[in-house]
């Protein structure tokens, strides 16, 4: 069924009373006014390795990702976060400091973040507002600076915080503590907040996190809940009516890719890309980067589709029109152009048309329109553009007055 603007306008309506719930309002009076870090102005690219390794890490894979990246043109596209997700953990030592699995990572990861950084890419690493992590290792509560500190000694650019076995307690303040332990470091680290949208981080986080998740985990399928993933149709519908709570610092995260992990068609995978970039999502890749076919690498390495997400504007592109399975969507970008998606759910090819009108454009203007996958100049046109959309594809154009 189609998903109507009142729905939308519902579930904005619904976020924003949240802000008066007492679960958010967190010592909003007493805790001190923050700023934002100055990090992420445009949303992180870079690789994680949890959708393809999961638990099964370890150094070696982590610096084959890093050469894959520095010379495969993933680090010339603008990726430049190499991420080790879960599992890296050892135990606490007896000051409480984390250590590191020292059988997965013998050389330490020190030597593994140098090793990044000798590639000129930059290095994330993991940990959790709870307990334990979701992988069952050791988590940061209670350990936060004592945490932060060891990070930004190893080189750290890139924390990503999960929220397992965090029991009762408040998001907002498991998240600005961290917040506040990263920046006593006096280190540049992005900060990513992955609480799956549970506390409505949009609307506290801007001035604590660089991104923050706003569903529950991905899976490397079209639809529906698969255990407790979603695949990409559902993230896609949650993560839409966010659109007015992202901007250069502070970016809604859908969740990473899973193109090239296998669970989808190249049609499909081309359209979960080109939809995170319009949504100026995180373009973070989950798939082994060192061993990619032809069809993923164009994906992952289309320039100009990739110049959408990273464009200096940092609005979220949303759905304009939404006709059941035949939707438009569109992204004002910082030279007057806009990005255009035509999307097809649908199980035939069909043609999909935008008006100029629909996009904020006269219906008298003639504009160039460029296709983003064919790469060709289809010519100047004044007032629509219409095209064939495979099932399940997508047709991306940028549309420049």
């Amino acid at each position: 069924m189609p998903r109507s603007p009142e729905r939308h306008v519902a579930l904005l309506a619904a976020v924003v009373l949240a802000l008066a719930s007492p679960t958010l309002a967190w010592a909003a009076d007493k805790d001190p006014p923050r700023v934002a870090n100055g990090l992420a102005k445009t949303p992180p690219m870079g690789w994680n390795s949890w959708n393809k390794f999961a638990c099964n890490i370890d150094e070696q894979t982590v610096r084959r990702m890093a050469d894959a990246m520095a010379g495969n043109g993933m680090k010339a596209a603008g990726y430049q976060y190499v991420v080790i997700d879960d599992c890296w953990h050892g135990p606490r030592d007896a000051g409480g400091f984390i250590t590191y699995d020292a059988k997965r990572f013998p050389s330490g990861i020190k030597a593994l973040s140098d090793y990044v950084h000798a590639k000129g890419l930059k290095f994330g690493i993991y940990s959790d507002a709870g307990r334990l992590t979701c992988g069952g290792r050791p988590g940061s509560q209670g350990h936060e600076f004592q945490d932060a500190k060891t990070y930004a000694d190893w080189g750290v650019d890139y924390l990503k915080y999960d929220w397992c076995s965090t029991g009762t307690r408040n998001a907002e303040e498991a998240y600005t503590l961290m917040a506040d332990a990263l920046r006593e470091t006096g280190r540049d680290i992005v900060f990513s907040m992955c609480e799956w949208g549970t506390a409505k981080p949009w609307l506290w986080a801007a001035n604590v996190g660089n991104l923050w998740r706003t569903t529950g985990d991905i899976t490397d399928k079209w639809d529906g809940k698969h255990d407790y993933a979603l695949g990409v149709l559902p993230i896609l519908d949650l993560n839409e009516p966010l659109h007015p709570f992202a901007g250069p610092g502070h970016w809604n995260d859908p969740d990473m890719l899973e193109v090239g992990n296998g669970g989808l068609t190249d049609t499909e995978y081309r359209s979960h890309f080109s939809l995170w970039a319009l949504m100026a999502a995180p373009l973070i890749a989950g798939n082994d980067i060192a061993n990619m076919d032809e069809a993923t690498r164009a994906i992952l390495l289309n320039t100009d589709v990739i110049a959408v997400n990273q464009d200096p504007l940092g609005v979220q592109g949303r759905r304009v029109r939404d006709d059941g399975d035949l939707e438009v969507w569109s992204k004002p970008l910082a030279d007057g152009s806009r990005a255009v998606i035509l999307f097809n759910r649908g199980a035939a090819t069909q043609t999909i048309a935008v008006d100029w009108t629909e996009l904020g454009y006269p219906a008298s203007l003639q504009a160039q329109v460029r296709d983003l996958w064919s790469k060709k100049t289809l010519g100047k046109m004044t007032g629509r553009f219409a095209a064939p959309v495979a099932s399940h594809g997508v047709v991306m154009v940028r549309v420049s007055p």
